[in-house]
């Protein structure tokens, strides 16, 4: 493993990034965030890179989310300056993805959450295979989709995006084929094949030509595509309208409770588990993001972020699902009813002009 938890390699015309702590399922650290950072703009400015893939090693993950335990272990030890720093330089690098003049090729093969999200869903192709498993599972550490959930997660179809960043469900390569979180569906086995077929590809002039060399990495990708079959979550998609087009989130669980459905049963059990507060912060989160772009809404993020880590739900919720896993968070509020609306609209108010994340 390398010492910071990520390595990198050139193969032919290929930037390759290989998050590299399979031991925590990649979790995304702050050096680790620095360091690709650093290299993917030493390459921005190599001629000699056409295109960057970014993966996970280990066999389990592409990454499982950020370094939840070490921000837990910097509030405990009063390092706030961590904890500013962390959001502040991830959020940057997840804008950085979403600019990048040369293809970046996410290969989601495993599970994907969280910070690992941030550093592909963002950036141009995101390949899933039979092993991928997504989620932004936030609200039940008593936190919020963040990484710019508030700005892909209302542009799923529908309402899924607000079901997703509520509940934390897991989807698999066909839905998030449906959702449009992934680009395209490969094979797990194929992986190597694909990498070997992009770094034998003679971009050559190409590599100058962004639109050409994007048509041949297409190309490539559909050469393995592969199909995953029908989405589970589209078969509940009237539903999911229904419910989580509500207008706050306390309609949401009002149509969940009332709804004797199978779907809005095991839905309505899974969202009682996660932060009051967190939920109603996430719900105005997706419903304001869907009128920003990615800058506006990682400035907004930003300050959730630093609001988020003055609450006792976060660390609370890091407790019991990571520290003691004892799966017994004990929230703030019992309920979302209990949850003050200018308390949540709070967290969206501006932070000292010292402090505020420019873009």
């Amino acid at each position: 493993m390398s010492d910071v938890g990520v390595k990198f390699a050139v193969n032919g015309a290929v930037g390759e990034i290989y998050l590299d702590r399979p031991k925590a399922l990649n979790a995304l650290t702050l050096p680790m965030v620095d360091a690709i950072h650093h290299q993917m703009r030493l390459w921005e400015q190599d001629d000699a890179i056409s295109v960057l893939t970014i993966e996970g090693t280990g066999g389990k993950a592409f990454c499982a989310g950020g370094d939840i335990r070490g921000l837990y272990d910097a509030h405990n030890n009063n390092e706030p300056e961590l904890l500013d720093a962390f959001y502040r330089r991830e959020y940057l690098l997840n804008h950085y993805m979403s600019q990048y003049p040369k293809p970046c090729i996410a290969l989601l093969d495993g599970i994907t959450m969280g910070g690992g999200v941030g550093v592909s869903v963002h950036g141009r192709y995101r390949v899933v295979t039979e092993k991928t498993m997504f989620a932004m599972p936030e609200t039940g550490i008593g936190f919020f989709p963040d990484v710019g959930g508030g700005y892909f997660l209302p542009r799923c179809p529908g309402e899924i995006g607000m079901y997703l960043g509520l509940t934390g469900a897991r989807l698999g390569a066909a839905d998030c084929l449906y959702a449009g979180i992934a680009t395209h569906g490969a094979q797990s086995s194929d992986i190597v094949n694909i990498k070997q077929v992009l770094a034998n590809t003679g971009f050559g002039a190409a590599g100058n030509d962004r639109r050409s060399v994007c048509d041949q990495v297409e190309n490539i990708l559909k050469s393995y595509a592969h199909d995953h079959g029908p989405a589970p979550v589209a078969g509940h998609r009237n539903e999911i309208d229904a419910i989580f087009g509500a207008d706050n989130i306390g309609e949401v669980m009002i149509a969940l409770e009332k709804s004797l459905s199978d779907f809005s049963v095991k839905t309505l059990k899974m969202i009682k588990t996660k932060s009051p507060l967190a939920l109603a912060v996430t719900f105005k989160q997706i419903r304001e993001g869907a009128m920003l772009d990615l800058a506006a809404d990682l400035v907004m993020e930003f300050r959730l972020s630093q609001r988020m880590v003055e609450k006792p739900d976060l660390f609370e919720g890091v407790r019991a699902v990571i520290v003691d896993k004892d799966q017994n968070p004990r929230w703030t509020q019992g309920d979302v009813g209990q949850v003050d609306p200018r308390d949540v609209d709070a967290f969206f108010a501006p932070l000292p002009d010292d402090r505020e994340l420019t873009i």
